[in-house]
This record gives C-alpha cells, structure tokens and sequence, in this order.
C-alpha cells in the first residue's frame, strides 16, 4: 500500500509499505478515506521530536471504512465508517476510567509522558499513521466513532484532532461571558480554539500571528480582532493596551515549540535544539495575560524543558492547563455544534489533494505557502 513515509528532517516520501494486518483480537484494519496534515507532523518533519524512526507513517487525523475486524471487537464490523481520534486509549486504565484518553497507560506503557498517538514519534507508542491507504487500529471498540449518516468523511475528519483539541484548549480557559481571550497562533487549532472561545461565552476574542492570510481567515471565519506580533514593538504591552492595562482574562497557546518571535529562542530551541523548541509565545501568553488571569497550554512541546517564565506565573497569581485533548469525550456534544453549525470543518480545508501529493503539501505547509490552513489527502480509489 501507499503511505507517507518518514526519512529524515524535511524528507517525507509517499512509498509502498506492508499492508496492516489484525495484531490483537481487538484490532480493525480501515481503508482510509480521508486523512489530514496537522501543525504537529511539522514538528516531526522538522525533525524537532525526539525518536522520529526512518520508516514511520505519518499521520494522526483520519477516517475510514472498516475492511477486517478482530475477532474480540464487539461495536463495528465491515463496511462502517469512523473517525478515529488521534490518541490511542484502552478504556479500561485509571486515566480512561476518568476520561482522559490522552494519558492511557497501556497504549505506551514505556513511558509516562503520554499514551500512545498514531502517526508519532516513538517516545508515543511508535503506531504507524493514518497518511496511507491503510492503517491498523488497536482497541477498536473503545476510540472509533461511527459517523453519523448525516455527516460527510470530511465533516468529521477533524473530530480526530483539531476540532476537539481546539475546543478542550477554550474550554481549560473557564471563559466567562465577561472575559476577554487571546489565542496565539491561527493554524488551524488556533482558529477553532478561537471559533469555541465564543461558543463558551468569550466576549472578545483575540487572534495574534504573524501571517497575513491566517490572520484574514480569522477575522472571516471567527470574526476576532487581529495582531501581527511582527508589526508592533511589543507584542504584550499592546494586549495590555488593548485590554484597560490590564491584559486579556484568558491567554491560549497554540502555537508550540516552532514559534516565532525570539532570535535567542530560535537558536537555542530550533537550531542547537537545547531546549524543547522555542517558548516564544508561551511566554507571551504568560506575560500578557492579567493578574490572576488564565492560561490554557495546547501547543505541543518536545520534552524535557524551556526557558519559561516561571516567575511571572508565581507571582501574578495565574492559574495553568495544559495537556494533550482528550479526544473521545468530546466527540458526542461536537457532531452536535457541527450539525447545529456553530463549528464549519470543511471551511477550513484550503487544500485537497491525491495521497500521492502529500511530500508536496509537507512542503507548503511548513512554508506557511499558497494560502494553506488544512490540507485533506485522499486515497486513490476513496469516495
């Protein structure tokens, strides 16, 4: 079968590779009928995440028809379709007894980072992804989703990642109809973090980046007040003005360890990589945010540790969440925002095109190119 291969910083190829077979009583094999490029497979690209292996399949966000299905798996047979999240959960561990899929502990037991995630490094579980015309999918009756007859592959595509991560980064903000919330970053979580900081009640909403195409699909797709950190002095002091001195009640980070903004930064964290990335718009959002205010942590960070302004957080009293979504729990109240229209996936997809175009994408993508938000790969033969 096809897929998108991994073979070094900024090499992706889409190759044959072995065609995924059932490795546990629980497993479903899908034919992928869509799948998506995330901000986060530039930071294995970029070759920022440690224990990026020659060989692994890309690929977190996807969907698919079931073709075989484990002998043990009780809730899907052939012939239905899902979506599938990106974190892998067993649903029986103490953390998916409280819900939180993203810290299951028998889908990476190696390690207490994380659960295991598709498509990823291997410090999370070393699965092979969704960026291919097959995929095998462990514990199959705990995280696909069957899609409901109204809804496209490509409505729900983004209930594997981006819809529900953006929507658990509002909702960690505890916005009030009160608060004013500043979202760093308008890739595509940003922007549905900002779409959802509405829907939660925000009074404002604040879009800050650096390019110019993102920051109009914000104020088009979320109608938020935009910022090009690039074209001001200094980025915190104008949120302060912006907000009666004070800073937005709400700060979200959604940006990561590739941010921009900071040349000691980059050198430290992108170039000589002594640091997990560059805390750039941590820091930021740290920083501006008001006395006693909230900051909601959704970029994704390569361990161990940064350069973060700890003392800031201490001593204006701020409160911190952060985590990896966790994905299905949100999966049931989001089909209904996206039925309801409070939330338009499609909308954000700027680019669809053949798997076999994928290393191409990889390359506009990371270039931040051709007026890219999301880019939606489609197997040969997929409807």
């Amino acid at each position: 079968m096809l897929a998108v291969t991994y073979h070094g910083p900024r090499c992706v190829r889409v190759e044959e590779n072995p065609e995924p077979r059932i490795q546990h009583p629980n497993d479903v094999v899908l034919r992928v009928s869509r799948a998506a490029i995330c901000g986060s497979d530039l930071h294995l690209y970029h070759g920022y995440i440690a224990d990026t292996r020659v060989g692994t399949i890309f690929g977190h966000e996807f969907t698919g028809v079931v073709e075989e299905v484990g002998p043990s798996v009780r809730t899907l047979q052939r012939g239905d379709r899902v979506v599938v999240p990106f974190n892998i959960a067993c649903g029986t561990c103490f953390f998916c007894q409280r819900e939180r899929t993203s810290a299951c502990e028998n889908t990476n037991p190696l390690t207490t980072i994380a659960g295991g995630i598709f498509g990823y490094s291997h410090t999370t579980g070393g699965y092979q992804g969704g960026q291919a015309e097959r995929v095998r999918v462990p514990f199959a009756d705990v995280g696909p989703m069957k899609i409901p007859d109204d809804l496209s592959d490509e409505d729900a595509l983004f209930l594997s990642d981006i819809i529900p991560t953006g929507y658990q980064a509002a909702e960690m903000g505890d916005i009030t109809p009160a608060d004013t919330v500043a979202v760093f970053g308008c890739g595509p979580v940003g922007l549905v973090a900002q779409r959802c900081a509405w829907l939660l009640g925000a009074r404002r909403v604040i879009a800050v980046d650096a390019i110019d195409y993102r920051l109009e699909f914000a104020r088009r797709y979320n109608q938020a007040e935009t910022l090009d950190f690039t074209r001001v002095p200094d980025v915190v002091s104008v949120l302060r003005d912006m907000t009666d001195g004070r800073g937005p009640d709400v700060c979200i980070e959604a940006v990561g360890l590739e941010a921009s903004g900071s040349t000691l930064h980059g050198l430290l964290g992108k170039t000589l990589k002594l640091q997990a990335g560059s805390p750039v718009a941590l820091n930021w959002a740290i920083q501006s945010v008001r006395r006693g205010g909230r900051v909601s942590i959704i970029g994704v960070y390569g361990p161990p540790w940064n350069l973060v302004d700890v003392g800031s957080v201490v001593n204006k009293g701020l409160t911190i969440k952060s985590g990896q979504c966790d994905v299905k729990r949100y999966m049931p109240r989001l089909v209904q925002h996206i039925r309801e229209g409070n939330i338009d996936p499609r909308a954000l997809i700027t680019h669809r095109v053949p798997l076999e175009a994928a290393a191409e994408m990889y390359r506009l993508f990371a270039a931040r190119t051709d007026g890219i938000i999301k880019c939606v790969l489609i197997p040969s033969g997929a409807k």
